[in-house]
């Protein structure tokens, strides 16, 4: 058997990736290894998650630090499940989460788009068939 375990997100720094996610979407710090004087392993998890997680990875060169917030070309990159979309919405707006598109009910569930506090676009969905 095989699942994606983690994607990697290309991060300007550390600590205010671990301070958005924890923060302000209420994900859980998995992990956040020092591995030399400039590099960390850093893992964080929606809450509840099992399977697949974010690797938090800072920017090491020009090319990376291009990358960061446009990871796909200005399209949705990530998709954030939920089982209470109203609940954890307006948690998320008291929290100052940017939506650039507002919540709609689609044939497939009810779905919002945010950015993260890099650009990076999501799609925070609760899908009908649960």
């Amino acid at each position: 058997m095989q699942h994606i375990a983690r994607i990697a997100l290309v991060v300007d720094d550390y600590d205010e990736a671990i301070k958005f996610y924890t923060e302000k979407l209420g994900f859980r710090l998995v992990e956040d290894t020092p591995l030399s004087p400039t590099k960390r392993w850093v893992v964080v998890a929606p809450h509840g998650a099992q399977q697949c997680q974010l690797l938090l990875a800072q920017a090491a060169t020009d090319e990376q630090r291009n990358r960061v917030g446009n990871q796909t070309g200005g399209r949705v990159f990530l998709f954030l499940y939920t089982d209470d979309f109203w609940k954890d919405y307006q948690q998320m707006v008291e929290n100052n989460i940017h939506f650039v598109r507002l919540p709609s009910e689609e044939e497939y569930g009810t779905v919002a788009v945010f950015e993260d506090l890099y650009g990076n676009l999501w799609d925070f969905i609760e899908p009908k068939n649960k």
